[in-house]
């Protein structure tokens, strides 16, 4: 049950959070910067409003998310710093006196009160919605980029996975202590999961039953891994990969296991849309989804940048349509061939067929494929099987015994050919050069919020982590804005 969500704070020890929270503390700065009171409207109907027991305030225990995302902290870390540190009792609307809460409660308020709320879309529609109001969001771009997280539950096997956890724990105690050694258990030669369940729970055991070693920071941190780790293995004993994680490619010789989160940004730097998914998914296929979500914000476009990835004929046309300029480059396949150049053929003008390396000319051509089928026509050139069985450049162009020998080309179309025109601008040129920004967003959600693994498991722990972490860097680079302003 909700209730007395908007009572005031009559406790005597206030004023300690005039004394020790500054105006310049981050914290400080958000909560008066953001009315939090839509988080209690969105989640109302999550709670009962005249039956049960009082529920800790829904707009708290989002503000423990928030926390966690602004700085990459654990459940239990989050919870127990809560206890000590005075900004953050301010932050979550406490009195100092206050005692906290369970950290479990913080797992259920995620998976049961947050499982059926657009909580991605809700958390940056309500930061454009601030920065539209101080009047600090005023281009009409949006430059798009995918960025890639890797699953909790990597390709290891879950016996593996464990064994990962437990060692990460003994060698941050060993380096303190060496005569743990003699006092945790023999490993196990077993391949069972549930033996390495056993033995990771007694190491945590051993580890707790030792204060001086389980209180230092840097072993809490990796023994609350641990714990997590063993926790989700025991309510989801099934577990080897992460159901919903996916292999995608960063480049031809490198992939990853996980999800994409693909991005719009404005040109100053605030993610006005974000879309989630599975990690083998195309970067294009979501430019027009960004642009119509950036839309629904408020923000008004006129220009998109972005890589190659997004030149493809359907975005051109959406570009075109919508009166929008697409600043993306055309893939090479499309501008310059698929062949290499000194294996190309040359065109003859006259005769208005392609002549071989060894100066052959095509004896006839012929059109493939449909107008405004998605994909472009191909003129494909034949040549005289006869001179190419005698040819002494036949190695890697004619295979013997081959029936026939052809040169193929794409036709341009009317997109591609506009698109080239404006690529070549000074414009264009000038306009691309913004690409970057989005670059170093994605390496500040990466290196300062923990966005380069995944936090749970699944789409729906992802969408979380992702409106979580965003929400958090783009009230910092509001912050960061109205402070240059004064």
């Amino acid at each position: 049950m909700i209730s007395n969500q908007e009572s005031l704070n009559l406790s005597p020890f206030m004023a300690i959070y005039d004394m020790v929270v500054p105006k310049e503390n981050m914290l400080r700065q958000i909560n008066e910067l953001v009315d939090f009171t839509f988080i209690l409207e969105e989640l109302k109907t999550k709670y009962c409003l005249d039956n049960g027991r009082n529920a800790i305030p829904p707009i708290r225990m989002f503000k423990y998310l928030l926390l966690k995302a602004i700085f990459d902290i654990s459940d239990i870390d989050v919870v127990e710093r809560s206890k000590y540190d005075m900004s953050f009792k301010y932050f979550l609307d406490m009195s100092p006196e206050d005692s906290v809460m369970d950290p479990s409660s913080l797992t259920k308020f995620r998976r049961l009160r947050l499982k059926d709320v657009s909580l991605l879309d809700m958390l940056i529609g309500k930061t454009v919605e601030i920065a539209l109001e101080k009047k600090i969001l005023k281009s009409k771009s949006i430059i798009v980029d995918a960025t890639h997280t890797k699953a909790r539950y990597n390709q290891k096997s879950p016996k593996e996975f464990l064994q990962e956890k437990s060692k990460n724990v003994r060698k941050i105690v060993y380096q303190l202590d060496e005569s743990m050694k003699e006092k945790f258990p023999p490993k196990t030669t077993s391949n069972e999961v549930k033996d390495e369940l056993a033995y990771c729970e007694e190491v945590i055991t051993v580890i707790e039953n030792e204060p001086k070693i389980a209180y230092i920071p840097a072993v809490q941190e990796k023994l609350n891994v641990l714990k997590e780790v063993v926790e989700d293995y025991t309510e989801q004993f099934h577990y080897s990969t992460d159901p919903d994680a996916r292999i995608g490619h960063k480049t031809a010789d490198s992939s990853f296991f996980g999800f994409k989160t693909h991005i719009a940004m404005s040109d100053e730097r605030l993610i006005t849309a974000a879309i989630v998914t599975t990690g083998e998914k195309s970067d294009g296929k979501y430019l027009q989804e960004l642009i119509e979500k950036s839309k629904e914000t408020g923000m008004e476009i006129d220009t998109v940048i972005g890589d190659t990835a997004y030149s493809e004929k359907e975005n051109i046309h959406y570009a075109k349509e919508n009166k929008i300029q697409l600043v993306s480059k055309l893939n090479p396949v499309i501008t310059d061939g698929t062949r290499p150049k000194e294996k190309e053929f040359e065109l003859n003008k006259d005769a208005d067929l392609f002549v071989c390396p060894a100066g052959h000319l095509a004896t006839r051509k012929a059109r493939t494929g449909k107008k405004n089928q998605g994909k472009n026509q191909v003129l494909t050139y034949f040549f005289d099987i006869e001179k190419c069985k005698v040819c002494p450049l036949q190695e890697g162009c004619y295979k013997k015994g081959a029936k026939s020998k052809s040169y193929s080309v794409s036709i341009q179309s009317t997109e591609h050919k506009d698109q080239e025109i404006f690529q070549n601008t000074e414009e264009f040129k000038e306009k691309a050069k913004s690409r970057y920004k989005i670059e170093a967003k994605n390496s500040e959600l990466k290196h300062r919020h923990g966005y380069d693994v995944a936090s749970s498991a699944g789409l729906l722990g992802m969408n979380m982590q992702g409106a979580m972490a965003i929400f958090a860097v783009n009230l910092k680079r509001i912050m960061t804005i109205l402070k240059e302003k004064e």
